[in-house]
């Protein structure tokens, strides 16, 4: 008898976990912004809106908490990816670590691109060209705080900043939490034994037509210096507490801690959470409806 009725337990336990674990995939979910720290607001703003063609699109200075944030990008919020940079009062330096990799910006004509930022006076640290046995055309240039930007030539450019990349110690585990915690669709995969690394693009849609996530694992390097300049990443979702309850599930499955619980922040309503995936690298989940809200 006791048998009987752990098994039915068991048995109507399962389909809400399996439910569970289905809401990723079926949330309504898009990358809204990358969060990071920068020495000098104004000069920040004015690289990205003069050399990569950003446009600013709303300023916040919090003096009470010692802060300002500004978010650039190449079209409105509610519909294209963003960056949200922090100046911190009186820091005008972080260390970027060697677990950030580098944003990437897609062009149609990346020699055109490169020309504009070398004549604004920046630092192009690749000249445009193919990549290493391939015919992709890329070239990267380092902004006024020392973060890389990746250039890549499309014929056809939706959403232009179109690429995240970081470096993880495990790239099988840090893949299957972005899967099942995030919800993410592996796209592409690309293993480099000549240059000795393997990576992952994970997304919520084609390469080519939406911002994604590159997780990168050099041959042998397990762990990573995080510094103290990049913070997260923000993704939309309908249902901040239901997401949260996936990524606690994920967490205890391949590692990771939730750092905020679901809920609203104090003086703004918006409701997130947010945690750490198991290289510790950040991901705030913010709710939909309200991030739309707080856009108004």
């Amino acid at each position: 008898m006791v048998f009987e009725c752990l098994w039915l337990v068991l048995q109507n336990q399962t389909p809400n976990m399996a439910d569970l674990l289905e809401w990723p995939k079926k949330d309504n979910r898009r990358m809204l912004h990358v969060v990071y720290r920068v020495g000098d607001l104004d000069r920040t703003i004015k690289f990205y809106t003069e050399c990569f063609g950003m446009k600013l699109l709303r300023h916040r200075d919090i003096p009470d908490e010692k802060y300002a944030n500004a978010f650039l990008g190449f079209g409105p919020e509610e519909s294209h990816f963003v960056v949200e940079l922090t100046y911190n009062y009186g820091v005008t330096s972080y260390d970027i670590g060697d677990g950030f990799g580098h944003f990437a910006i897609a062009t149609q004509d990346i020699y055109k691109s490169i020309e504009l930022i070398r004549a604004k006076g920046g630092n192009i640290t690749r000249e445009p060209g193919p990549v290493q046995g391939g015919t992709t055309v890329i070239a990267f240039v380092k902004d006024p705080d020392g973060y890389t930007f990746g250039f890549i030539q499309r014929p056809t450019v939706h959403d232009p900043f179109c690429q995240v990349m970081l470096r993880v110690g495990d790239l099988e585990r840090s893949t299957k939490f972005y899967e099942k915690a995030l919800g993410m669709k592996v796209l592409r995969k690309v293993d480099k034994p000549e240059s000795k690394y393997t990576a992952v693009m994970l997304g919520y849609g084609e390469e080519h037509e939406t911002t994604v996530l590159e997780l990168t694992n050099n041959y042998g390097v397990t762990e990573y210096s995080k510094g103290n300049a990049y913070a997260q990443i923000a993704i939309g979702t309908d249902d901040v507490y239901k997401s949260a309850e996936v990524v606690s599930q994920v967490i205890q499955e391949v590692g990771g801690k939730i750092t905020r619980q679901p809920g609203p922040i104090p003086g703004l309503n918006t409701k997130i959470t947010s945690f750490l995936d198991p290289d510790g690298w950040k991901t705030v989940l913010v709710d939909n409806v309200d991030f739309l809200e707080e856009l108004k």
